[in-house]
């Protein structure tokens, strides 16, 4: 399988494909870009996402669950109240996927208004 090169590493372009997907391609793929850009800087639980992205707590936990079953993030306890989520390792060395669609996202959204 080829990859591709972004930041001069290598890019499997099926996981190109499923987070442009899950991040551009789909409902919620903006909360979803804002909940990845915050966990990068500060992991955090559930309930503190919520209120700092001032995002109701049930869609808060959707998208988490939604990124968890894609291993795009993990969680310091799998299914406890409190865990603490963060960008997965695979994630976090292909961040640069993240920032090339948010571009994308926002020059696409300010063209339409």
């Amino acid at each position: 399988m080829e990859k591709e090169s972004l930041s001069g590493r290598n890019v499997d372009p099926a996981y190109r494909r499923i987070i442009y997907f899950l991040l551009a391609g789909s409902r919620g793929g903006a909360n979803r870009i804002q909940i990845l850009r915050h966990l990068k800087e500060n992991p955090v639980n559930a309930n503190k996402l919520a209120t700092d992205l001032k995002l109701d707590y049930k869609t808060i936990l959707h998208h988490l669950k939604v990124l968890e079953q894609h291993n795009i993030i993990t969680s310091s306890d799998k299914g406890a109240y409190g865990n603490v989520y963060f960008l997965s390792p695979y994630f976090e060395s292909q961040y640069a996927i993240l920032e090339e669609i948010w571009v994308k996202v926002n020059k696409t959204s300010e063209e339409k208004k």
